[in-house]
């Protein structure tokens, strides 16, 4: 059986929801593939694809440095976190000011690389806690999630 035929086996909803949980597209792909791809209905595909984005946030944000220390203790984990963390820290004065507020913005722009995968990241590097990381990626899944939808919906309707 290949990738695609397994995937194909699952039902629409599942799908849109996978689709939202990988990190390079996540809710921005996801959302249109479910309107135009599956003719789902545009809330249908908002609430699932916001479900299947924010399903990976909280594992992210709970286990990504008790990983990163144990994978610190290889030389090739360690000097790529210590580039990481020198290339995240440019922005350290921009984090102090906003702390997890300035999350939300950064998710809620729907562009490439700044979706929730890397709003975890940030709030790694950054420091902050969960308690105050996961309401800020959710606030701006959500917004980015409305504006795709949105987006979505008028070029459906200037297509027809």
């Amino acid at each position: 059986m290949t990738f695609e035929m397994g995937i194909n086996v699952l039902p629409e909803c599942i799908r849109v929801m996978l689709i939202a949980m990988v990190p390079f597209g996540e809710l921005r792909v996801a959302i249109p593939i479910g309107i135009s791809l599956y003719n789902m209905d545009s809330s249908q595909a908002f609430v699932l694809s916001v479900i299947g984005n924010m399903l990976p946030v909280v594992p992210l944000l709970l286990f990504l440095e008790p990983v990163s220390n144990w994978l610190r203790r290889y030389r090739v984990f360690d000097r790529f976190f210590d580039w990481l963390f020198a290339r995240t820290r440019r922005y350290d004065h921009r984090m102090e000011k906003y702390g997890a507020l300035g999350l939300v913005p950064f998710v809620a722009i729907p562009l490439p690389v700044t979706g929730a995968w890397t709003a975890c990241a940030a709030a790694f590097v950054f420091g902050i806690h969960f308690r105050y990381a996961f309401p800020a990626i959710l606030a701006g899944v959500i917004i980015a999630g409305v504006i795709v939808t949105l987006s979505c919906m008028g070029v459906f309707v200037l297509i027809d």
